[in-house]
């Protein structure tokens, strides 16, 4: 009994953090969209599309060096996300001077992210002890 209990929480731990992560990144990619506009040609809306997506394909790469090393992949999104937390506030803060709505920014785009680098190094841990 004890052993089929260790087997669901390592499959939990296994795919909850890939599930935030894949969730976030096409969370973050919908700001990719403001990027069309009737005013500029296919060919620059195209472009301008891949370049707000540079992000998305850095947060991907991340995954996918996640789903295979948990340990490093956990320590790039802990690291990313506490690195970017204060230059997201900071530049929310400065378009809506509100600390309430900056707080709430960040809890919607990086939270997710430091929460799947946490889940992916328990998840590397567990294993391990196993």
């Amino acid at each position: 009994m004890m052993k089929a209990e260790n087997s669901i929480l390592e499959k939990i731990l296994c795919w909850t953090p890939r599930i935030i992560v894949i969730l976030a990144v096409l969370f973050v990619s919908m700001f990719a969209l403001d990027s069309f506009s009737p005013n500029l040609t296919i060919w620059q809306q195209l472009l301008g599309f891949s370049i707000h997506l540079i992000p998305s394909y850095v947060l991907l790469i991340f995954l996918f060096v996640a789903w295979r090393w948990r340990l490093i992949g956990g320590l790039l999104f802990t690291i990313i996300s506490l690195v970017f937390s204060p230059i997201v506030y900071n530049h929310n803060f400065k378009m809506n001077h509100s600390v309430i709505i900056s707080l709430e920014i960040i809890l919607m785009i990086v939270f997710p992210f430091l929460l799947a680098g946490v889940l992916f190094i328990i998840s590397h841990f567990k294993q391990k002890n196993n």
